[in-house]
């Protein structure tokens, strides 16, 4: 019986090891594209979930500091505009500036529309598509070549930067923000 447990678990082991064999290397366009999914959800369902009667707080006093709907409003401008690079055409939302909304719905629906706007680039991204070097224009006018998963990179983290303070707003209502829930 005790020459059975080694053996066992060794076979357990060659096992394990062939099953990890057959798995994809890892990547970081796919962790790229993990990271984005979560955040976009996280974002999309704390917004849902913040009252409209919120959205036009700030967390002080300070006239420079955006609204929580303005918040939403420039996740959903940002979105677009790196996106629309990433797949190096014409923002479909430009002339827009979402921040000037006022309305939940209508924020609700811009954030939507711009993060299923990103779903395609994300997912059609490859290893090679995100390589690809891409001229973009800043937001000084000035151009500058990136490659697409770079500029990707960028947006997450911008997503990401700004959930930060979503989740500031939510906990200055006591209200538990989406990466917190159970």
């Amino acid at each position: 019986m005790n020459k059975l447990i080694p053996a066992a678990f060794f076979g357990l082991i060659l096992a394990a090891s062939a099953s990890a064999q057959n798995q994809p290397q890892p990547s970081f366009t796919a962790f790229l594209k993990n990271l984005y999914m979560g955040n976009r959800n996280e974002i999309s369902r704390s917004a849902a979930k913040f009252p409209e009667e919120f959205y036009g707080m700030r967390p002080g006093p300070q006239m420079e500091v955006r609204t929580f709907g303005q918040l939403v409003g420039h996740l959903a401008n940002f979105n677009y505009l790196w996106c629309s690079q990433a797949k190096n055409e014409k923002n479909p939302a430009d002339g827009k500036d979402f921040e000037k909304l006022t309305s939940k719905a209508d924020l609700a629906k811009a954030l939507s529309d711009a993060f299923a706007y990103c779903d395609s680039v994300y997912n059609s991204l490859t290893e090679a598509s995100g390589q690809e070097i891409i001229e973009i224009t800043q937001e000084n006018g000035r151009k500058r070549r990136i490659n697409r998963l770079s500029l990707l990179a960028l947006n997450y983290g911008h997503n990401e930067h700004h959930y930060g303070n979503i989740v500031t707003y939510m906990r200055m209502k006591s209200i538990v923000p989406a990466s917190s829930e159970q």
